[in-house]
């Protein structure tokens, strides 16, 4: 029986994330599945073989994306390869639509099933991308409830999977095991910071958070601040260096956001998926995102949604 070969694109954290789950489950209908491509060290943990890690390629933003340019052609040029030399039997796209739905044309030129994994935010851009979809996907597997209603109406193949989160975001240590190996304190006031999970958000959030930090410290001194860091983009002490000029020194932990979740009184976090994690976590937060001047001027009048916070448009939706 020939070995199926399914090519995988998932282009930021999250989207490493839900494509390693999505690995485990196809992996535990067919052990012998061969899954390779563009992901990170979730996917590979899963099984994936990874042409190129998402480290760099996680950028927001049109300026961002423009200075990256020939980093993203490079990545297009070596996936258009793979097609050919791999010949996949299909594609799974996980969210990052600015460049999946660039390589979708051509996976739909090969005749090659293009199946989509976490929906584009259509709802928050408009549904000019609804009809694109529609000519570039085969199927849409989507997260919300109310995504499916939306591609069904649009006749756009879809199904419903729930929201992965549900199902794993919790916290893996006991609350006290936790206060015990961060050395806090019992009855401090606890702030967690998330600043994001690419390198520029973490540059232009983290610094405003520790200002923050330093406002909360004055009116609470007993107040304790706990940093969520991502190992991966540590390697250059990115953290260390912006912490350097601040009068804040938090408290730390490598990639285990929900256990900082669990003893923390308030999360400060970049809008994201982190805050659909936090309201999971039923933890009172603040939202914030800032990104370049341009991306902001181009963006006020494109985004449809009033709010940043993702869990707050899922309530209102939901």
């Amino acid at each position: 029986m020939k070995r199926k070969k399914i090519l995988i694109v998932a282009g930021e954290a999250s989207g490493d994330l839900h494509a390693a789950h999505l690995i485990n489950a196809l992996k535990s209908k067919d052990p012998h599945i061969e899954i390779f491509g563009i992901g990170g060290k979730k996917m590979q943990e899963a099984g994936a073989k990874i042409i190129y890690d998402i480290v760099e390629l996680a950028v927001v933003g049109f300026v961002e994306v423009i200075k990256h340019f020939r980093t993203f052609k490079q990545i297009l040029e070596m996936l258009l390869m793979l097609l050919e030399t791999r010949k996949p039997d299909a594609v799974i796209l996980v969210d990052y639509p600015g460049f999946n739905l660039r390589f979708a044309k051509y996976v739909k030129e090969k005749n090659i099933p293009v199946i989509y994994y976490i929906s584009p935010q259509v709802w928050a851009w408009g549904k000019n991308r609804v009809a694109e979809i529609k000519k570039l996907v085969d199927k849409m597997i989507v997260i919300f409830g109310f995504e499916e209603e939306l591609y069904r109406e649009a006749g756009v193949k879809v199904s419903f999977v729930g929201h992965p989160f549900l199902d794993i975001v919790h916290s893996s240590w006991k609350k006290e095991e936790i206060i015990h190996n961060l050395h806090l304190k019992h009855h401090s006031v606890r702030v967690s910071l998330l600043p994001g999970s690419r390198r520029q958000e973490i540059e232009r959030h983290l610094p405003v958070m520790l200002k923050a930090c330093e406002i909360i410290k004055n009116q609470l001194p007993q107040a304790e601040f706990i940093l969520s860091k991502r190992k991966e983009l540590d390697t250059c002490s990115i953290y260390n260096k912006i912490i350097a000029y601040s009068k804040i020194k938090p408290h730390s932990l490598d990639n285990r956001p929900y256990e900082i979740m669990e003893i923390s009184d308030l999360v400060i976090v970049s809008s994201g998926s982190a805050t659909l994690e936090t309201a999971i976590m039923e933890k009172p937060m603040v939202i914030i995102y800032k990104t370049s001047f341009l991306t902001w001027f181009l963006a006020r009048n494109m985004i449809k949604i009033p709010d940043i916070g993702l869990e707050m448009w899922w309530r209102e939706k939901e």
